[in-house]
Order: structure tokens, then C-alpha cells, then sequence
């Protein structure tokens, strides 16, 4: 966390040069096993080198309250119109409930941010990746670059100090139970 942020950054740059690393720095990966607590855990995430939204967004948290910015990791269900098909098969849905992102505390307000695409997906998906600039919010796109509907926010389910991983590895293997692992 130490590395990605200049000596005498402001808060809001802070926040905004963590959360490129954790995005660009930490790969993508929908088929981590959603049943293992290393799943959510920031350290195992950071280690593997590789996470889905809601290790990463726990990385990102973990990153930002080193620097002591307050985090949360928050929670919705979002719906993915241009989710691959396989994904959507081994899911059984285009819906993914509880998927993770952060919510920081910079110049007095809450941000949400949500670092889960890297930019090389980005790049492959045709989308641009999600600049957070710590002053306004960086959700996932409604629309790809060709104004096709993208990603779409369903149900909040607000937003928690440590992430519910035993509660979280439960409903995984509930809501997705054709997964692996």
C-alpha cells in the first residue's frame, strides 16, 4: 500500500492512486472459490495476486486504512447483461448477489469505488476501466462502449466493517451451486 502513494499525497490522491493498484494490480478472477474464507481475506488476496469483487474491494479497504482512511466493504446484487456465457452457466444467472465494493471516507463524505475489472479486461470486455478520482463515486458502468446495457444495480445491502465471509461463503454456495470449490 505504501508503494503505489507519493510522500505528502492528499487524502483524496491517496485514495484515488490505492485504489488504481488494487484494480490494475490485482486480477480479476470470477472462479476463485467463493466457499474459502482465503476468498475474502485482504492478505490471501494480495498474495494470490488475484481476487473476485469482494476480495478486492477488501484489499482496496485494507489499503486505504493503513493509510487511515476509513473503509467499509459494501454489498449489492448487480445484474451483468454481457457476462459471459460461460460464467453465466457455471452461475445459473446473470445476477450476482453480494458483490463487493468499497466505500472510503474522503473530504468529509463517503465515496463508493469499486475496483473489480483490471484494466487489461477492460481492454478485452471493450469498456473503460472505472477511474476513481476520490471526490465522486466509481460504480460499474450501465452501458458497454457501444451503449449496450452493462451492469446494473438491483439490491443494496449496505455496507459492513469487516467483510461477513461465513455468512458470505454460505449464500455462495446457496445462490451458486453448480460452482467448483
Amino acid at each position: 500500500a505504501r508503494a503505489a502513494v507519493p510522500r505528502g499525497a492528499s487524502t483524496r490522491e491517496i485514495a484515488s492512486r490505492l485504489y488504481t493498484a488494487v484494480r490494475d494490480g490485482i486480477r480479476y478472477n470470477p472462479y476463485v472459490s467463493m466457499r474459502s474464507p482465503e476468498s475474502y481475506r485482504a492478505s490471501s488476496v494480495l498474495a494470490a495476486g488475484n481476487g473476485y469483487c469482494v476480495g478486492k474491494a477488501a484489499l482496496y479497504a485494507a489499503a486505504c486504512r493503513v493509510h487511515g482512511i476509513p473503509a467499509l466493504v459494501g454489498f449489492a446484487d448487480v445484474r451483468n447483461h454481457l457476462t459471459t456465457e460461460k460464467l453465466r452457466q457455471s452461475m445459473g444467472s446473470d445476477l450476482f448477489t453480494w458483490h463487493g465494493f468499497t466505500e472510503v471516507f474522503v473530504d468529509g463524505a463517503w465515496r463508493k469505488a469499486t475496483p473489480t475489472f483490471n484494466d487489461t479486461l477492460c481492454a478485452k470486455l471493450g469498456v473503460k476501466p472505472l477511474d476513481f478520482d476520490g471526490h465522486s463515486d466509481a460504480l460499474l458502468h450501465p452501458f458497454d462502449g457501444e451503449g449496450r446495457a452493462y451492469m446494473q444495480y438491483v439490491n443494496d445491502h449496505g455496507s459492513y466493517h469487516d467483510v461477513p465471509a461465513k455468512f458470505l461463503m454460505r449464500e455462495m454456495a446457496r445462490e451458486y451451486a453448480n460452482m467448483q470449490g
